[in-house]
């Protein structure tokens, strides 16, 4: 089983290794098995990446707009195309179910490239007129943008990033997360097929230290990551030094709030989206649920009928509905928390410790796990997991839930549940989080901006928005009589 590239870079349209770098090893979670080896990039091949991306950079801003409109859609038929055969890959890098990749993961990086490659033509500046003389605006691209992505969708976030920089005229030096390297190799290649340039969008893999030179190269002008809080800090602090542009998606402890009047099965359904999909590692998962006491039990009862139900397995059997966790680290961290919740006095309702699989031994495996019982002081209420870890709180009145849902330093993502119109908008103005929904969770068409507000990060991706991260804005005054000098 493997799933060896052609090389560990991507630099000015050709596959490269770099014999100096660190070595990255891609493995399957499921086996325990080395799909790729590649190497990280040193200083030397950062530098000849982001070279190649300058070099290309001015070319690809001055071509017309609608051109490089049509090559981001190109590339996005050519995904869809061969979405088997980018979503087979991504499960073994990632560990998620086939079943998930093959909707979500290669798709909705489509998704992506379509939009942005469809709005390109109409990326522009305003008019204003002062009664003769007049000014207007132009969106300029950045130049060299880099991105680094996280491990949890790596082809999505890759096209979330490559997407609105490339369709605005900008290069790009994209990082990958060491643990899923592959994707964002494919993805090269296939913006190559459609006929982006040489040199416009590069791969470099690396380990957090590339990522670092990434962030203060001095001939970067943006940087965007995906991923924790405190690689966030070191990211922005590193860019500071030449004052780039900077976005930030970082993680999240969201409340998922059920009031009484709720479609109850519904609600169910969603809570164990927003905390079992992709085996619960999604930055964005409701992992707070707030239930109105008067329907406590009754929630908790259909949420462990079904919860027991799901489906552990071979990520390469369609029929798996949870697969294994994406690394060792990954795994002992979940597991440790799990035993805090225990600790800490909450209850148990199902879950809480691994799974063995047939025929995968050495998969890295744990039950979906629900805990009730839980108060807000609790660590598994406050602290992201990034796992499969279900917080289930109780709640008596509107006003109290929106205090609690609002306490943590986060502020990525929120849901409400209710049947009353006014009161889910009501709350949904109150709560301070980036994205929110309303009887629904965790669905991000790339037509909706996307990102948090505290510490969950700074700026936003996907819709018309990214491009305002993406552009400069130049203001021009025409004059259109004699200047009246005052000497």
């Amino acid at each position: 089983m493997r799933a060896q590239p052609e090389g560990s870079h991507y630099i000015a349209g050709h596959f490269a290794d770099d014999p100096d770098g660190r070595v990255i090893d891609s493995i399957y979670p499921a086996t325990g098995e080395v799909i790729a080896r590649l190497s990280s990039a040193t200083a030397t091949t950062v530098n000849a990446a982001v070279a190649a991306a300058r070099a290309a950079q001015s070319g690809w801003a001055a071509a017309p707009a609608a051109e490089r409109g049509r090559i981001l859609r190109r590339a996005a038929d050519i995904i869809r195309e061969r979405n088997r055969e980018l979503s087979e890959p991504e499960t073994l890098d990632t560990g998620k179910p086939l079943q998930e990749t093959l909707v979500a993961d290669a798709v909705s990086g489509a998704d992506c490239l379509e939009y942005f490659g469809g709005i390109a033509a109409s990326i522009a500046g305003e008019h204003i007129d002062f009664g003769g003389s007049f000014a207007y605006t132009r969106r300029e691209p950045l130049g060299v943008c880099a991105g680094i992505g996280a491990w949890n969708y790596p082809i999505q976030i890759a096209c979330w990033k490559a997407a609105p920089a490339l369709a605005c005229g900008n290069a790009m030096v994209f990082k990958p997360s060491e643990v899923t390297p592959l994707s964002a190799l494919r993805l090269a290649a296939i913006l190559s097929e459609a006929g982006l340039p040489d040199g416009v969008f590069n791969v470099v893999q690396g380990y957090g230290e590339t990522g670092g030179l990434l962030a203060a190269h001095p001939d970067v002008d943006k940087i965007s990551i995906t991923g924790s809080v405190p690689t966030g800090k070191r990211v922005m602090a590193a860019a500071a030094e030449t004052l780039k542009s900077v976005t930030l998606e970082l993680g999240g402890k969201s409340p998922l709030i059920i009031f009484a009047d709720a479609d109850l099965d519904n609600a169910v359904g969603a809570s164990m989206l927003a905390n079992f999909y992709s085996t619960g590692q999604i930055c964005s998962n409701g992992t707070r649920v707030f239930v109105h006491r008067t329907v406590l039990d009754d929630f908790l009862d259909r949420l462990a009928t079904r919860t027991r139900s799901i489906r552990l397995g071979d990520p390469l059997d369609e029929a798996t509905q949870l697969g294994p966790l994406i690394s060792r680290a990954q795994y002992d961290k979940v597991l440790r928390y799990m035993a805090l919740g225990v600790e800490d006095g909450a209850r148990l309702v199902t879950g809480g410790g691994t799974e063995r699989v047939d025929k995968l031994p050495d998969g890295l495996f744990v039950q979906p796990t629900v805990f009730a019982d839980v108060t807000d002081g609790m660590r598994i209420a406050r602290e992201e997991i990034f796992g499969p870890v279900m917080a289930v709180l109780a709640f008596d009145d509107e006003a109290e839930v929106i205090d609690r849902a609002n306490h943590l330093e986060f502020g990525l993502a929120a849901g409400v549940f209710t049947r009353d119109i006014q009161r889910a908008h009501r709350v949904v103005a109150r709560l301070q989080a980036g994205t929110c929904w309303i009887n629904a969770y965790n669905l991000t068409p790339v037509e909706m901006p996307f990102g948090g507000y505290k510490r969950s990060g700074i700026g936003r991706e996907n819709a018309r928005a990214a491009i305002e991260h993406y552009t400069q804005l130049k203001s021009v005054y025409v004059e259109m009589g004699d200047v009246d000098a005052p000497y």
